[in-house]
């Protein structure tokens, strides 16, 4: 006990780390989806990769209380302390699509604009926004960069016809009919119209609103990562705007690691990427060719649950690694190096419910569990000295012993593996009193049973202490499997609960063994006690002991008749 509540002031946690219904926070329930063309993609291993993921995006928000845990086959739950920036963690654990990096044909601003009448009578976009990232405004510097103020021209003049019959990524004697899974392109002398894919998107691109939610989310569903598509995005200003996006070059599991840094020489913030070495390999080989392209179409859109999240322009050939630079924040910079680097989920997960926890509602929690244990622990007490009388003093000196060790070990358990005193918690620690009493009463039971039997006090506590032993430890065992169990077997706020009782049933064992025991063998010595005085619990009388065995000495019959 002093070692554990020295160990407590000294590390400065003195009170138990709360849980999210205690303290406050965010709840995030995420639902996972299948994958286009991977119809059972929704399986343990891809669940647990998922909640590794989704908890080192969490931490990277500089949150290390997160909870992230599965719940059933198919749900994620995201519990998330007060403290945090509510916002920017669901922006972070809501977006949990797979990550891709595409080539940008063209970009225009994102409401929905009215098919323009041409030459050939077909309709084309009238793009007029900046292609800025939305992660900030990047510079062409050594990897990426924002695009030349020209290109805004270039864009607001170019079609998405234009755009469809070039291909961003061109090889030689290949077009972008050609390309597996490429949207084919119509000859240049034909009109658009002339191919259903490309008038499709065409037509798909100029009603596209990317200022409306619905429209956003719809924008893409169902795409493959070869397909050619519409997506939306933001620039520096905050301003939406849509782009056709070509295949997908690289995917999120290509990059192997994304940092913001500032760079002290030049005085900004920057974002760094690593590549692995097959990613290198295919960023060279994209990078090579979008660096010859004509703004926007030296863009590289980084595509996240079909939402782009930064389009830097590319202006010469990288390697295995990368730098995106412009007007970014620490914040943006921070939140665009965690995306790059969890981003890649082998799932994508929709979110079925936010549930905020203020702490006012959490104080009341406690305050309402705290009353629920002194009621508890006051009709155990109120029992124990009605029926036990002097022998309750050593079950409460028990009880707060117990009750010392429990408190600085959940205090050293908050920092140490980060254990969260949640509701349930607050429940097992409750029913632990009645288990812990129970421990008493058992050994209180063979001490008086050996006393009805005749026996004094001292070889009484000594003798029934093997039979008690073994009861104790039969029914503290039944209790801590069962808490074992539902640890494994459930998830979330219940495996507080299941860890307390855990807890607490150990603790019961040590303090049965080395404080009740020890204790109970030093008062036996004591007068009030071992004298079976009436309020000492072990009254003789009152318990209707048998008299105590005697040897009775035998006469002979005399032989002397005077003796007679």
């Amino acid at each position: 006990m002093v070692a554990l509540t020295g160990g407590m002031f000294w590390s400065g946690h003195v009170t138990p780390r709360l849980g999210i219904d205690l303290a406050g926070g965010t709840s995030i329930t995420l639902q996972a989806k299948n994958t286009p063309g991977k119809p059972n993609a929704i399986n343990k291993t891809n669940m647990d990769t998922a909640v590794s993921i989704i908890e080192r995006r969490v931490n990277g928000l500089g949150v290390s209380e997160a909870e992230v845990q599965t719940q059933g086959s198919s749900n994620i739950i995201v519990n998330i302390p007060k403290g945090t920036n509510e916002k920017q963690a669901r922006d972070q654990v809501g977006t949990t699509a797979q990550l891709y990096f595409r080539p940008v044909l063209t970009v225009a601003a994102g409401g929905p604009a009215a098919p323009q009448p041409s030459t050939s009578g077909s309709p084309s976009g009238s793009p007029s926004g900046s292609p800025s990232p939305s992660a900030g405004t990047p510079s062409s510097d050594q990897s990426a960069g924002s695009p030349d103020p020209s290109a805004s021209s270039t864009a607001q003049g170019r079609a998405v016809t234009d755009a469809l019959k070039k291909d961003a990524t061109p090889s030689p004697g290949t077009s972008a009919s050609d390309k597996p899974g490429s949207t084919p392109s119509p000859d240049p002398s034909a009109t658009p119209s002339a191919d259903p894919a490309t008038a499709a998107l065409e037509k798909k691109f100029t009603e596209l609103d990317c200022t409306n939610q619905a429209a956003r989310t719809k924008a893409n569903q169902g795409a493959a990562p070869k397909d050619t598509i519409v997506a939306c995005g933001t620039n520096s200003g905050g301003e939406w705007e849509k782009y056709i996006l070509g295949p997908a070059e690289l995917e999120g599991t290509d990059v192997d690691d994304a940092k913001g840094v500032l760079d002290p020489q030049r005085g900004m913030w920057i974002v760094t990427m690593d590549f692995s070495s097959g990613g290198t390999k295919k960023f060279q080989s994209i990078t090579g060719k979008l660096s010859q392209q004509q703004p926007p179409m030296n863009q590289f859109a980084i595509v996240l649950d079909g939402n782009v999240v930064s389009a830097p322009s590319v202006s010469q050939t990288l390697g295995g690694s990368a730098e995106i630079s412009g007007s970014f924040t620490q914040q943006s910079a921070q939140d665009l190096a965690n995306i790059l680097s969890y981003g890649a989920l082998p799932l994508s997960f929709q979110e079925q419910s936010v549930t905020t926890v203020t702490a006012a509602l959490g104080g009341e929690q406690l305050q309402a569990g705290l009353i629920a244990g002194a009621i508890g622990l006051g009709l155990v007490i109120i029992y124990l000295v009605a029926y036990y009388r002097g022998l309750a003093g050593i079950a409460i000196l028990s009880l707060g012993a117990s009750g010392i060790m429990t408190y600085t070990i959940m205090s050293l358990l908050g920092p140490g593996i980060g254990f969260a005193l949640n509701l349930p918690a607050v429940c097992g620690a409750i029913v632990a009193i009645g288990i812990t009493a129970d421990s008493f009463i058992v050994y209180f039971e063979r001490i008086r049973d050996e006393i009805r039997e005749g026996r004094t006090l001292r070889p009484a506590v000594e003798r029934a202490w093997p039979r008690a032993r073994r009861t104790i430890l039969v029914s503290d065992f039944v209790s801590f499997l069962a808490a074992a169990v539902l640890f494994l077997v459930t998830v979330g706020k219940v495996q507080g609960f299941a860890f307390t009782l855990g807890l607490t049933t150990l603790l019961d064992v040590v303090v049965v063994f080395f404080f009740t025991k020890p204790v109970m063998t030093l008062l036996a010595r004591t007068k009030f006690f071992a004298s079976g005085h009436p309020w000492s619990g072990l009254d003789p009388k009152r318990l209707g002991a048998k008299p105590p065995l005697r040897r009775s000495r035998r006469v002979s019959a005399p032989t002397d008749p005077k003796e007679a």
